[in-house]
């Protein structure tokens, strides 16, 4: 007998993929996609995908940050950016990106996670700390593909090559800019939030290990905010602000993954 989760994940992929051909065929064919149509589609898919995510997640022993679930949530919620930005940005061809993606991460959810990384202590500050600064690297992901495909852009232009590959494939470069700096404002607010919380609702910090991550955090919050400023008040764009959101990233994943390994696999803590 199929089992409700199933059920759902099933139905959220015909959604997507129902949604990814239509819109695929619609601009191969150079015709305009229904966008009401496509949120439609995309929003039972992450309706039910939500569904799947909140049956895995939330346990009778407390909330379950298992690693799939955590790919799961971070790719339901890049789709979700994607299709809200391209309401009001011309981007509707990046849900072509987000729709492999969040069907990849609810499988893997579906499929692989176990009750292993359960936080007993249902506090919703540290909840509410533990979503945040996960929505927020899945943000500022999406920001650092679209940065290096930005660059992409920018490359076949300052070359003239005759072959533009990613310049026919994507929006306007001005459309990527403009949908970049939007990303990084919604990151920045979201890790603004997520750091102000940890210090508050996160106990023993330093016995817990989290002065390598938040540290690391905390610069690279100065560096996206170093960019919004520079941005804003003296026009940045182009290849600095590519520049900064790499680096930005990169401070992130080495707080994030880098100092995880250095504990747990070098230290052995």
């Amino acid at each position: 007998m199929l089992s409700l989760p199933l059920v759902f994940t099933i139905l959220a992929l015909i959604a997507y993929t129902t949604s990814f051909w239509y819109l695929f065929v619609n601009l191969m064919s150079k015709h305009q996609p229904n966008h009401g149509l496509i949120g439609v589609m995309l929003g039972l898919g992450l309706f039910l995908h939500a569904a799947v995510l909140y049956s895995d997640m939330l346990t009778p022993a407390g909330i379950n940050y298992d690693v799939f679930n955590l790919m799961s949530f971070t790719s339901g919620l890049m789709l979700l950016l994607s299709l809200l930005f391209s309401t009001y940005r011309p981007v509707l061809a990046l849900n072509l990106l987000g729709i492999p993606v969040a069907a990849t991460g609810l499988v893997m959810g579906f499929a692989f996670s176990r009750p292993t990384q359960i936080i007993e202590q249902r506090d919703l500050g540290l909840d509410l700390h533990i979503i945040l600064s996960l929505s927020a690297y899945a943000v500022l992901l999406m920001a650092t593909i679209h940065a290096v495909l930005l660059w992409f852009q920018n490359r076949e232009l300052k070359n003239k090559q005759k072959r533009r590959i990613w310049v026919n494939l994507l929006p306007s470069v001005q459309a990527m800019e403009s949908l970049l700096f939007d990303l990084i404002i919604t990151g920045f607010i979201l890790l603004t939030i997520a750091l102000g919380l940890g210090f508050f609702t996160v106990d023993n910090f330093f016995a817990q290990h989290l002065a390598h991550k938040t540290a690391f955090s905390i610069i690279s919050w100065f560096i996206y905010g170093a960019l919004l400023l520079g941005h804003y008040k003296f026009g940045w764009r182009g290849q600095k602000a590519i520049r900064f959101t790499l680096v930005g990233f990169l401070l992130l994943a080495i707080g994030f993954i880098g100092s995880k390994f250095i504990l747990e696999m070098i230290l052995g803590r």
